[in-house]
């Protein structure tokens, strides 16, 4: 045993500060709270984002932006997606049940046919929505669109 391996016994000491015991603690008075103000009060939690008075950042940073609440969310899927659809699964038309069947949709969503890519299967579409070009895509070769009715 060294004077630099020595310590006290397990349990001898305590952790933590012991707060409101008395004066003579070092920790009495005010209980180091420091005089008045809500911080010192029983109960006082600070509110989230508060800073000290100071105009809180999500007050300061500026707002922009606009979501319509009667907005219709779609599910977008390209003519390239329908290209690879078609060569893999060999289907002759493509329905919301297949989009689904394949994960490209679920049972719920409202589908947008988009114009991206290439098609080249002569196949019948049909869909809740069309863009133009996919609409102009789609009978270029040789298919036909069916829009559904919205549920």
């Amino acid at each position: 045993m060294k004077l630099h391996n020595l310590k006290p016994a397990d349990g001898s000491i305590k952790k933590g500060k012991r707060i409101a015991r008395g004066q003579g603690s070092g920790r009495g008075g005010t209980s180091t709270r420091g005089h008045k103000g809500a911080q010192s009060r029983s109960g006082y939690s600070r509110k989230a984002g508060f800073e000290g008075g100071q105009m809180p950042l999500q007050r300061r940073v500026p707002k922009f932006g606009f979501r319509s609440p009667n907005r219709i969310e779609t599910r977008p899927v390209n003519l390239d997606t329908l290209q690879k659809l078609c060569d893999s699964s060999k289907a002759k038309s493509i329905t919301p049940d297949l989009l689904v069947k394949n994960g490209l949709a679920q049972n719920s969503d409202l589908i947008k046919i988009l114009g991206r890519g290439k098609l080249t299967a002569k196949i019948n579409v049909s869909s809740h929505y069309f863009s133009a070009s996919a609409i102009k895509a789609i009978e270029k070769s040789g298919g036909k669109i069916t829009k559904l009715i919205n549920e």
